[in-house]
């Protein structure tokens, strides 16, 4: 614990902090004369899009890099003077944490005890506290690499926090976990605040989660943007959001539409409607939004601090890329009937059940949302779907084969953009365009056709010969996607393909999968971020293997309205229902 701070004073201050890096014939500055302050005992959200700059600021707070100018103090210290003294103080979660998943569970803890100086009489009590804190208790023996990724990130938590600290950083540490251990770590994180004093600056991609943030630090290209209260800059958004439903076109071509209306500034599909942001406060009138009195209903909805941020972002040039217009249907027979057949599918490793006996079909150009826990079996599930790995039971076709005896045609016909982006990180931009084009079976001339379209229709060609690896997470999720597409598969398969990114590329990402489900290109994407599945023509949810549930995400959530929340998200739906089979489970085993 720092002697010298105040606890008047705040835990962290940064003043006119700059950071630059230099390679590849590039200069990059990360951090523009950054001011600002973290109060103690608070959840402070460091928000930002891609290549804002948040993750160099912590590494610069953790003393792990030098600033080129300014000043950071942390709990009354000077991080450049005192870097050892600074670290002993907090704790550090970088996005990818270094578990080792050859030990065990107690053993990552005895790790990173030694690596901590943590006195081995003091062990004892701190573990005890920590797997109550983190429900990991029963798992010690487990090792770290077979548990699930909420389960994961619980373990880092645990072992960045095996010495007691005063100020904790946390960078995104909810990427890539399903809603209901989200719920579990920001529940941790408040008890680690309201009952033993921590201060907390964690930086996420999902902006609901901003809102459970005390206050919140923006941040844009390096610069900082604005810091209070969420509400301060939710408030700023009143009478600009409206809900529209036009209940004779289908919601993607509704959201286009919408989207070109001058008075729109965002426009985002939610349950069977689009949930617009206009420019003033004002409610449009259908004739405002391109309709007819008759065949827009418009409804006045309350802001979110979403809406801010999108606002902002947009104040400050930046635009959501427009993918080109949908052209003629493209199916390679009829777009009548199913183009994926799933029944009794199972897949076992070992004794371990991954996937128990699920079913479901696929219709031509339908968008399926394939949502679940960690570890519930969906990317498995997805790797039989593209003959990736083979069934132990069950029928599957897609595109008319049976994947278990003509596995190598059904692929000529799929794109697959896997969960972290199948990018050979050393090659440029164009070099994996070349690439991905040569494995899918392209002639020389249609090669050459296929990258020029990728490089203008992703707007990646000022950054041709950019090495894949250096470029921000959003630009990797582009070129990702458009790899998958090189061929024009009939069916494309997305593993988490948004897990990470800003909300900017998120909107400009399923503006690109709405124009291709309208060219009946049949989509099927794995997803944690709840309200992005609202996108889906249906869903299905999964855990332990097994489908708890099937519909449309309307369905879904009327199913579970209550009279104490007759209005529940998707997330609601989908917690309640891993935790309804939760409950069932623990009965079967106990009988």
């Amino acid at each position: 614990m720092a002697e010298t701070a105040n606890s008047q004073d705040p835990a962290l201050v940064l003043e006119g902090v700059r950071k630059r890096f230099s390679g590849g014939g590039r200069d990059v500055i990360a951090l523009d004369g950054v001011s600002a302050s973290v109060k103690r005992g608070m959840v402070t959200g460091l928000i930002g899009p891609d290549a804002a700059g948040k993750t160099t600021l912590m590494r610069l707070v953790a003393g792990l890099l030098l600033p080129d100018e300014g000043q950071i103090t942390a709990l009354g210290l000077d991080v450049r003077r005192s870097p050892l003294e600074v670290q002993s103080s907090l704790g550090y979660m970088p996005q990818r944490f270094g578990l080792y998943e050859d030990l065990t569970v107690q053993e990552n803890l005895d790790l990173y005890a030694d690596l901590q100086n943590l006195p081995p009489g003091d062990r004892a009590e701190r573990y005890e506290q920590l797997m109550k804190l983190t429900g990991l208790a029963p798992f010690t023996g487990r090792l770290a690499g077979a548990l699930s990724g909420g389960m994961k990130q619980k373990l880092g938590l645990a072992c960045s926090l095996v010495r007691p600290k005063d100020l904790l950083l946390l960078d995104e540490p909810t990427v890539g976990v399903d809603p209901l251990s989200r719920r579990e770590l920001w529940d941790i994180v408040y008890n680690l605040v309201e009952n033993h004093g921590v201060t907390v600056l964690l930086s996420t991609a999902y902006l609901d989660e901003a809102e459970s943030c005390q206050e919140v630090i923006l941040m844009h290209l390096g610069k900082l943007l604005d810091q209070g209260k969420p509400g301060k800059f939710t408030e700023t958004m009143a009478g600009r959001s409206f809900m529209v439903t036009a209940p004779g076109m289908n919601k993607r071509q509704l959201q286009r539409k919408l989207g070109e209306a001058p008075p729109v500034l965002d426009a985002l599909i939610l349950g069977e409607g689009v949930r617009v942001v206009t420019n003033e406060a004002q409610e449009p009138t259908p004739a405002d939004l391109g309709g007819q009195d008759d065949d827009l209903s418009i409804e006045a909805v309350p802001p979110r601090f979403e809406d801010s941020f999108v606002a902002m972002l947009r104040e400050q040039g930046q635009e959501v890329a427009t993918p080109s217009q949908p052209s003629e249907q493209q199916c390679a027979e009829s777009c009548d009937g199913p183009v994926i057949e799933v029944e009794n599918l199972k897949r076992r490793f070992g004794s371990f059940m991954a996937v128990d006996g699920i079913s479901f079909v696929v219709e031509h150009g339908e968008v399926l949302g394939l949502l679940g826990a960690n570890g519930a079996g969906k990317s498995t599930t997805f790797r039989m779907l593209c003959g990736l790995l083979p069934p132990s039971e069950g029928r599957l076709l897609v595109a008319g084969h049976n994947l278990r005896k003509a596995a190598a045609k059904a692929r000529q016909r799929i794109g697959y953009m896997a969960q972290r982006f199948s990018l050979y990180a050393n090659l440029s931009v164009k070099e994996n365009l070349r690439f991905f084009a040569r494995v899918y079976g392209l002639n020389i001339q249609r090669r050459k056709q296929r990258v020029q379209w990728a490089l203008e229709e992703f707007e990646l060609a000022e950054l041709a010969n950019a090495t894949s690896g250096e470029l921000p997470l959003g630009y990797k999720q582009r070129l990702a996607l458009a790899a998958a597409l090189m061929h024009e598969p009939e069916i494309l398969f997305l593993d988490e393909p948004t897990s990470g990114v800003d909300p900017l590329a998120r909107r400009e990402f399923w503006r690109r999968i709405n124009a291709l489900a309208e060219q009946k290109v049949t989509v099927l994407v794995t997803t944690h971020f709840m309200e992005e599945a609202e996108y889906c023509d249906r869903v299905v949810i999964m855990d332990r293997g097994k489908v708890l549930a099937e519909g449309t995400p309307e369905a879904i959530k009327k199913a579970h309205r209550t009279e104490e929340d007759p209005t529940p998200t998707l997330e609601d739906a989908f917690i309640a229902l891993i935790e309804q089979n939760k409950e069932i489970i623990q009965k079967e085993q106990a009988a």
